[in-house]
Protein backbone atom coordinates (compact mmCIF):
# COMPACT_ATOMS: atom_id res chain seq x y z
CA UNK A 1 0.00 0.00 0.00
CA UNK A 2 1.70 3.37 -1.08
CA UNK A 3 1.36 5.89 1.82
CA UNK A 4 1.25 9.35 0.86
CA UNK A 5 1.63 12.52 3.23
CA UNK A 6 0.78 15.74 1.06
CA UNK A 7 1.91 18.97 1.54
CA UNK A 8 -0.33 20.82 -1.08
CA UNK A 9 -3.20 22.84 1.10
CA UNK A 10 -4.84 23.69 -1.83
CA UNK A 11 -7.67 22.28 -1.76
CA UNK A 12 -9.18 22.43 -5.67
CA UNK A 13 -5.61 20.47 -6.26
CA UNK A 14 -6.13 18.06 -3.14
CA UNK A 15 -9.80 17.36 -4.69
CA UNK A 16 -8.61 16.75 -8.22
CA UNK A 17 -5.49 14.17 -6.41
CA UNK A 18 -8.10 12.19 -4.78
CA UNK A 19 -9.61 11.53 -8.50
CA UNK A 20 -6.34 10.56 -10.18
CA UNK A 21 -5.33 8.08 -7.26
CA UNK A 22 -8.62 6.51 -7.65
CA UNK A 23 -9.13 6.04 -11.78
CA UNK A 24 -4.99 6.07 -12.28
CA UNK A 25 -3.21 3.74 -9.99
CA UNK A 26 -4.04 0.46 -9.53
CA UNK A 27 -1.66 0.22 -5.93
CA UNK A 28 -3.54 0.74 -2.74
CA UNK A 29 -3.54 3.89 -1.13
CA UNK A 30 -3.37 5.57 2.34
CA UNK A 31 -3.34 9.37 2.16
CA UNK A 32 -2.97 12.12 4.63
CA UNK A 33 -3.71 15.60 3.35
CA UNK A 34 -4.84 19.02 4.71
CA UNK A 35 -6.41 21.68 3.06
CA UNK A 36 -6.93 25.70 3.55
CA UNK A 37 -10.13 27.15 5.01
CA UNK A 38 -12.68 25.53 2.31
CA UNK A 39 -16.03 23.85 1.69
CA UNK A 40 -16.18 20.44 0.36
CA UNK A 41 -19.40 19.71 -0.91
CA UNK A 42 -20.85 16.14 -1.59
CA UNK A 43 -21.11 14.74 -5.31
CA UNK A 44 -25.02 15.32 -5.50
CA UNK A 45 -25.78 18.40 -3.13
CA UNK A 46 -26.56 21.70 -4.29
CA UNK A 47 -24.08 23.73 -3.34
CA UNK A 48 -26.10 27.19 -2.70
CA UNK A 49 -28.55 25.49 0.10
CA UNK A 50 -25.75 24.18 2.32
CA UNK A 51 -23.17 27.17 2.13
CA UNK A 52 -23.65 30.55 3.56
CA UNK A 53 -22.31 32.27 0.06
CA UNK A 54 -21.90 36.01 1.32
CA UNK A 55 -19.95 34.55 4.61
CA UNK A 56 -17.91 32.23 2.31
CA UNK A 57 -16.95 35.28 0.34
CA UNK A 58 -16.42 37.38 2.87
CA UNK A 59 -13.69 35.16 4.75
CA UNK A 60 -12.10 33.90 1.51
CA UNK A 61 -13.22 30.40 2.33
CA UNK A 62 -13.14 28.41 -1.02
CA UNK A 63 -15.54 26.10 -2.58
CA UNK A 64 -15.21 22.67 -4.14
CA UNK A 65 -17.45 19.70 -5.13
CA UNK A 66 -15.53 16.58 -4.30
CA UNK A 67 -16.44 13.05 -6.10
CA UNK A 68 -18.12 11.17 -3.43
CA UNK A 69 -21.79 11.57 -1.86
CA UNK A 70 -22.59 12.67 1.82
CA UNK A 71 -22.92 15.93 2.96
CA UNK A 72 -20.77 19.17 2.99
CA UNK A 73 -18.19 19.49 5.23
CA UNK A 74 -15.82 22.56 6.49
CA UNK A 75 -12.02 22.10 6.05
CA UNK A 76 -9.45 24.47 7.39
CA UNK A 77 -6.05 23.51 8.13
CA UNK A 78 -6.80 22.14 12.00
CA UNK A 79 -8.69 19.63 10.41
CA UNK A 80 -6.73 16.43 8.86
CA UNK A 81 -7.84 14.25 6.02
CA UNK A 82 -7.59 10.55 5.54
CA UNK A 83 -8.07 8.95 2.26
CA UNK A 84 -7.82 4.81 1.55
CA UNK A 85 -7.91 3.19 -1.70
CA UNK A 86 -8.21 -0.11 -2.21
CA UNK A 87 -9.62 -2.89 -4.43
CA UNK A 88 -13.75 -3.39 -3.83
CA UNK A 89 -14.53 -6.35 -1.89
CA UNK A 90 -17.09 -8.44 -4.01
CA UNK A 91 -20.45 -8.06 -2.33
CA UNK A 92 -19.13 -5.52 -0.05
CA UNK A 93 -22.40 -3.34 1.28
CA UNK A 94 -21.42 0.37 2.09
CA UNK A 95 -21.92 0.00 5.72
CA UNK A 96 -18.88 -2.68 5.91
CA UNK A 97 -16.90 -0.34 3.44
CA UNK A 98 -17.49 2.30 6.44
CA UNK A 99 -16.35 -0.41 9.43
CA UNK A 100 -13.40 -1.50 7.47
CA UNK A 101 -11.51 1.82 6.51
CA UNK A 102 -12.43 3.55 10.15
CA UNK A 103 -11.51 0.89 12.26
CA UNK A 104 -7.55 1.54 11.50
CA UNK A 105 -8.64 5.44 12.37
CA UNK A 106 -10.15 4.36 15.47
CA UNK A 107 -7.34 2.21 16.81
CA UNK A 108 -4.96 5.23 16.15
CA UNK A 109 -7.59 7.88 18.23
CA UNK A 110 -8.25 5.08 21.04
CA UNK A 111 -4.04 4.44 21.49
CA UNK A 112 -4.32 8.29 22.56
CA UNK A 113 -6.74 7.50 25.41
CA UNK A 114 -9.85 8.33 23.90
CA UNK A 115 -13.11 6.98 23.34
CA UNK A 116 -13.91 7.32 20.09
CA UNK A 117 -16.66 4.83 17.94
CA UNK A 118 -18.70 4.23 14.78
CA UNK A 119 -21.90 5.30 14.92
CA UNK A 120 -24.27 5.63 12.87
CA UNK A 121 -23.19 4.36 9.22
CA UNK A 122 -20.43 7.27 8.67
CA UNK A 123 -19.49 8.94 11.61
CA UNK A 124 -16.90 8.93 14.22
CA UNK A 125 -17.90 10.34 17.68
CA UNK A 126 -16.65 11.51 20.92
CA UNK A 127 -18.65 11.44 24.15
CA UNK A 128 -21.62 11.44 21.45
CA UNK A 129 -19.88 14.60 19.32
CA UNK A 130 -18.88 14.25 15.75
CA UNK A 131 -15.16 14.47 14.97
CA UNK A 132 -15.09 12.85 11.48
CA UNK A 133 -17.58 12.43 8.44
CA UNK A 134 -16.96 9.68 6.08
CA UNK A 135 -17.77 9.14 2.29
CA UNK A 136 -17.40 6.42 -0.75
CA UNK A 137 -16.76 6.61 -4.16
CA UNK A 138 -16.80 3.38 -6.51
CA UNK A 139 -14.67 3.46 -9.82
CA UNK A 140 -14.23 -0.01 -11.80
CA UNK A 141 -13.20 -2.73 -9.34
CA UNK A 142 -11.52 0.55 -6.38
CA UNK A 143 -13.34 1.84 -3.73
CA UNK A 144 -12.13 5.26 -2.37
CA UNK A 145 -13.33 6.28 1.26
CA UNK A 146 -11.99 9.44 3.04
CA UNK A 147 -13.17 11.39 6.08
CA UNK A 148 -12.13 14.05 7.89
CA UNK A 149 -10.59 14.22 11.54
CA UNK A 150 -11.38 17.53 13.22
CA UNK A 151 -8.76 17.94 15.67
CA UNK A 152 -8.28 22.18 16.25
CA UNK A 153 -10.91 23.54 13.26
CA UNK A 154 -12.45 26.51 13.97
CA UNK A 155 -15.79 26.20 15.03
CA UNK A 156 -16.75 29.34 14.68
CA UNK A 157 -16.18 28.97 10.83
CA UNK A 158 -17.83 26.11 10.50
CA UNK A 159 -21.19 27.07 12.10
CA UNK A 160 -20.68 30.22 9.69
CA UNK A 161 -20.60 29.30 6.83
CA UNK A 162 -22.19 25.59 6.49
CA UNK A 163 -25.96 26.25 6.77
CA UNK A 164 -29.10 24.53 8.33
CA UNK A 165 -31.57 23.23 5.94
CA UNK A 166 -32.28 26.17 3.89
CA UNK A 167 -36.49 26.23 2.95
CA UNK A 168 -35.54 28.24 0.39
CA UNK A 169 -34.20 26.22 -2.07
CA UNK A 170 -37.13 23.17 -3.40
CA UNK A 171 -35.00 20.86 -5.23
CA UNK A 172 -34.32 17.14 -5.04
CA UNK A 173 -30.77 17.46 -3.87
CA UNK A 174 -28.98 15.53 -0.82
CA UNK A 175 -29.26 17.36 2.31
CA UNK A 176 -26.58 17.84 5.16
CA UNK A 177 -26.92 16.42 8.19
CA UNK A 178 -26.13 18.70 11.23
CA UNK A 179 -24.80 17.61 14.27
CA UNK A 180 -22.85 18.62 17.37
CA UNK A 181 -18.85 18.23 16.50
CA UNK A 182 -16.17 18.41 18.54
CA UNK A 183 -12.51 18.92 18.65
CA UNK A 184 -9.83 15.90 19.06
CA UNK A 185 -7.50 17.93 20.17
CA UNK A 186 -9.68 18.97 23.37
CA UNK A 187 -10.05 15.22 24.39
CA UNK A 188 -6.11 14.55 24.37
CA UNK A 189 -4.07 13.28 27.75
CA UNK A 190 -1.21 15.71 26.69
CA UNK A 191 -1.31 18.47 23.92
CA UNK A 192 -0.70 18.07 20.75
CA UNK A 193 -0.16 20.13 17.95
CA UNK A 194 -1.60 18.99 14.58
CA UNK A 195 1.86 18.70 12.87
CA UNK A 196 2.64 16.11 15.61
CA UNK A 197 -1.05 14.57 15.28
CA UNK A 198 -0.16 13.81 11.57
CA UNK A 199 3.12 12.23 12.33
CA UNK A 200 1.62 10.12 15.28
CA UNK A 201 -1.42 8.67 12.73
CA UNK A 202 0.87 7.93 10.24
CA UNK A 203 3.04 6.08 12.29
CA UNK A 204 0.29 4.05 13.94
CA UNK A 205 -0.78 3.34 10.58
CA UNK A 206 1.85 2.36 9.57
CA UNK A 207 3.29 0.49 12.22
CA UNK A 208 0.19 -0.55 14.14
CA UNK A 209 -2.91 -0.72 12.59
CA UNK A 210 -4.12 -4.53 11.38
CA UNK A 211 -4.32 -3.29 7.71
CA UNK A 212 -2.68 -6.70 6.31
CA UNK A 213 -0.08 -5.23 3.98
CA UNK A 214 2.80 -3.38 4.29
CA UNK A 215 2.79 0.84 3.83
CA UNK A 216 5.45 2.02 1.41
CA UNK A 217 6.18 5.58 1.08
CA UNK A 218 5.23 7.37 -1.97
CA UNK A 219 5.90 10.98 -3.28
CA UNK A 220 4.13 12.50 -6.84
CA UNK A 221 6.43 12.12 -9.47
CA UNK A 222 6.51 15.65 -12.19
CA UNK A 223 3.34 13.24 -14.34
CA UNK A 224 1.66 13.14 -11.38
CA UNK A 225 1.73 16.64 -10.60
CA UNK A 226 0.90 17.39 -14.20
CA UNK A 227 -1.94 14.82 -14.54
CA UNK A 228 -3.50 16.59 -11.08
CA UNK A 229 -3.18 20.41 -12.14
CA UNK A 230 -4.53 19.64 -15.47
CA UNK A 231 -7.82 17.72 -13.22
CA UNK A 232 -7.79 21.09 -11.03
CA UNK A 233 -7.65 23.98 -13.41
CA UNK A 234 -10.41 21.84 -15.95
CA UNK A 235 -12.54 20.60 -13.21
CA UNK A 236 -11.95 20.89 -9.70
CA UNK A 237 -11.21 25.01 -9.65
CA UNK A 238 -14.25 25.82 -12.12
CA UNK A 239 -17.23 27.27 -10.59
CA UNK A 240 -19.03 24.82 -13.55
CA UNK A 241 -18.07 21.83 -11.26
CA UNK A 242 -18.72 23.69 -7.64
CA UNK A 243 -21.80 25.26 -8.13
CA UNK A 244 -23.19 24.17 -11.26
CA UNK A 245 -23.44 20.86 -11.18
CA UNK A 246 -25.83 21.11 -8.82
CA UNK A 247 -28.95 19.38 -8.91
CA UNK A 248 -31.64 21.70 -10.61
CA UNK A 249 -33.76 23.21 -8.30
CA UNK A 250 -36.71 26.13 -7.54
CA UNK A 251 -35.39 28.84 -5.52
CA UNK A 252 -37.67 31.37 -3.74
CA UNK A 253 -36.97 34.64 -1.37
CA UNK A 254 -38.37 37.65 0.05
CA UNK A 255 -37.49 40.54 2.23
CA UNK A 256 -38.32 44.25 2.73
CA UNK A 257 -36.16 46.72 2.11
CA UNK A 258 -36.08 50.72 2.77
CA UNK A 259 -37.79 50.92 -0.62
CA UNK A 260 -40.28 48.48 0.02
CA UNK A 261 -40.78 44.34 -0.26
CA UNK A 262 -39.31 42.47 -2.93
CA UNK A 263 -39.21 38.85 -3.55
CA UNK A 264 -37.72 36.74 -6.22
CA UNK A 265 -38.61 32.98 -7.12
CA UNK A 266 -36.73 31.13 -10.24
CA UNK A 267 -35.43 28.12 -11.30
CA UNK A 268 -32.06 26.66 -11.83
CA UNK A 269 -30.74 24.87 -14.15
CA UNK A 270 -27.48 23.71 -15.28
CA UNK A 271 -26.72 26.18 -12.71
CA UNK A 272 -28.24 28.76 -14.27
CA UNK A 273 -31.16 31.19 -13.37
CA UNK A 274 -34.32 30.65 -15.42
CA UNK A 275 -37.89 31.48 -15.54
CA UNK A 276 -37.34 35.04 -13.06
CA UNK A 277 -40.71 36.47 -11.81
CA UNK A 278 -40.06 39.66 -9.14
CA UNK A 279 -42.68 40.54 -7.28
CA UNK A 280 -43.30 43.73 -4.25
CA UNK A 281 -44.33 46.68 -3.39
CA UNK A 282 -41.41 48.52 -4.55
CA UNK A 283 -41.10 51.87 -6.26
CA UNK A 284 -39.66 51.80 -10.35
CA UNK A 285 -39.57 53.76 -13.57
CA UNK A 286 -38.32 50.94 -15.62
CA UNK A 287 -40.66 47.87 -15.97
CA UNK A 288 -39.31 44.85 -13.95
CA UNK A 289 -39.74 42.57 -17.21
CA UNK A 290 -36.20 44.38 -18.10
CA UNK A 291 -34.39 43.65 -15.20
CA UNK A 292 -35.82 40.00 -15.37
CA UNK A 293 -34.76 39.76 -18.86
CA UNK A 294 -31.07 41.19 -18.15
CA UNK A 295 -30.32 38.10 -15.36
CA UNK A 296 -31.97 34.94 -17.64
CA UNK A 297 -29.52 33.13 -17.91
CA UNK A 298 -27.18 34.50 -15.80
CA UNK A 299 -25.06 31.86 -13.92
CA UNK A 300 -26.29 31.85 -9.82
CA UNK A 301 -23.60 32.74 -7.80
CA UNK A 302 -23.09 35.96 -6.11
CA UNK A 303 -20.13 37.05 -8.65
CA UNK A 304 -22.19 37.00 -11.32
CA UNK A 305 -25.70 38.53 -10.30
CA UNK A 306 -22.99 41.30 -8.50
CA UNK A 307 -21.63 41.91 -11.95
CA UNK A 308 -25.52 42.20 -13.48
CA UNK A 309 -26.61 44.29 -10.53
CA UNK A 310 -24.13 46.71 -10.65
CA UNK A 311 -24.07 46.92 -14.45
CA UNK A 312 -27.30 49.07 -15.10
CA UNK A 313 -29.06 51.87 -12.99
CA UNK A 314 -30.38 49.87 -10.61
CA UNK A 315 -32.43 52.56 -9.20
CA UNK A 316 -34.92 53.01 -12.25
CA UNK A 317 -35.96 49.59 -11.69
CA UNK A 318 -35.82 49.52 -7.79
CA UNK A 319 -35.92 52.67 -6.11
CA UNK A 320 -34.01 53.07 -2.53
CA UNK A 321 -32.34 49.77 -3.53
CA UNK A 322 -28.63 49.00 -3.38
CA UNK A 323 -27.46 46.47 -5.69
CA UNK A 324 -25.06 44.71 -2.44
CA UNK A 325 -29.11 44.41 -0.88
CA UNK A 326 -30.64 43.12 -4.32
CA UNK A 327 -28.00 40.28 -4.99
CA UNK A 328 -28.56 39.13 -1.87
CA UNK A 329 -31.79 38.42 -2.52
CA UNK A 330 -30.94 35.88 -4.43
CA UNK A 331 -29.14 33.70 -1.72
Amino acid sequence: MLCIIDTSTEPYFNLAAEEYLLKEFSQPVFRLWRNEDSVIVGRYQNTLAEINAGYALEHGIKVVRRLTGGGAVYHDPGNLNYTFIERQVKGEESAAMFRRFTAPILEAIRSLGIEAALEGRNDLLIEGKKFSGNAICLYRNRVLQHGTLLFSTSEQKLSGVLKEKDERFKSNAVNSNRRGITNISSHLEREMDIEEFTRYLAGYICNHASLGEELVPYSYTADDIKAIEHLRDTRYSRDEWNFGKSPDYRFSNRRRFKGGTVEVCFNVTDGRIAELSISGDYFFTRPTEEFCALLSGTPHNIGAIREKTGSVSLGEYFSNISPEELTELFF
